[in-house]
């Protein structure tokens, strides 16, 4: 099978662009998610603290995209055109032809569909454009919302890792719940 390596390209759906970040995004996303603990300990992610500390993110992931394997999705509200989250890919592995996905939603957009509305496009994306073979991803077992996004998806629950994930501020541990589609069950769904 012969994969398009394609990078980040912008993706429409009815009521969200999916697109590369740029330094423009910085405001929003301090508002709305990155500067938020909430969103940032479901995501796994630092809480970012000062919008310099945003910016000089920024131009980490925009200097990324200079590279065909780097997938970051801002996540573009279009009836506000505000940046509201991120979708990407944590990790690729094109030797296998699969990717693990996550994502994240300020908490004011949560509960509205649109990290499910975000996941189905980057599904169908990976599959129809880049020729991606599995696609997958994780939830903690106490995030409950990502539980939500993921059981709303084309994605299958396949399975718990228990207590594989360690929370050392709380010196817990919890369990990575994954999911995933292969490239036949979306085509099967798209029939």
């Amino acid at each position: 099978m012969h994969l398009n390596n394609l990078g980040t390209q912008t993706i429409e759906t009815e009521r969200l662009i999916l697109r590369r970040f740029s330094v423009e995004d910085s405001d929003h996303m301090f508002k709305n998610w990155i500067n938020d603990k909430l969103v940032q300990s479901n995501y796994g992610e630092p809480v970012y603290e000062s919008i310099n500390q945003v910016q000089t993110l920024l131009e980490q992931w925009i200097s990324s995209y200079s590279s065909n394997g780097f997938y970051r999705w801002g996540i573009v509200l279009k009836e506000k055109s505000e940046n509201i989250g991120q979708i990407a890919f944590c990790s690729i592995e094109l030797g296998h032809h699969y990717a693990d996905i996550e994502y994240c939603i300020s908490r004011f957009y949560q509960g509205k569909g649109y990290a499910t509305e975000a996941l189905d496009a980057v599904i169908k994306f990976s599959f129809e454009k880049i020729g991606l073979n599995r696609l997958q991803a994780f939830h903690r077992g106490e995030n409950k919302a990502s539980e939500k996004v993921l059981k709303k998806s084309k994605m299958k629950y396949e399975g718990t890792l228990r207590q594989a994930f360690y929370y050392q501020d709380k010196n817990e541990y919890d369990d990575k719940v994954y999911y995933g589609i292969v490239r036949a069950d979306y085509l099967n769904l798209e029939l």
